[in-house]
């Protein structure tokens, strides 16, 4: 499948590569995705640096996961990791309740955690290379 069919047929979870958490948050929603509705790409690769550049994301803000639906909107923060449970199973009816809760207050824990991620969960040096299995599922 064409990479910009596919851009539009499925929503784009950008993610943060090295980051170990960012890595099995990604693992976590695959696992989940029984509809096939994600595709992922990392925020430092070309892919990911595009999508950025166009809807003017500012990764000096945001350097965590993004969810991307493509011609319709973008989310990031706790809005994109409530958007993301929204679709999975068993997650729906949390992620939705979550998301009655202002996002400035959201975002504090969620910016709490992100600016902590790599003193708790570390880093990798490179991005994460997926399974045969998964190749598929990424956009870069």
């Amino acid at each position: 499948m064409e990479q910009q069919t596919m851009e539009k047929a499925k929503k784009i979870i950008l993610f943060d590569g090295v980051c170990n958490l960012c890595n099995s948050s990604i693992q976590f929603v695959i696992q989940r995705d029984k509809k096939d509705q994600f595709r992922y790409a990392t925020l430092q690769s070309t892919l990911g640096q595009r999508l950025l550049s166009e809807r003017k994301i500012d990764t000096g803000k945001v350097d965590s996961i993004i969810l991307i639906e493509p011609g319709l909107a973008y989310y990031t923060k706790s809005d994109a990791a409530l958007q993301i449970g929204k679709h999975l199973r068993g997650y729906g009816l949390l992620s939705s309740l979550l998301l009655w809760i202002p996002a400035p207050i959201r975002n504090i824990v969620y910016d709490f955690v992100a600016r902590n991620r790599y003193q708790w969960y570390g880093k990798k040096e490179h991005c994460m290379v997926p399974t045969p299995e998964l190749k598929s599922k990424f956009l870069d």
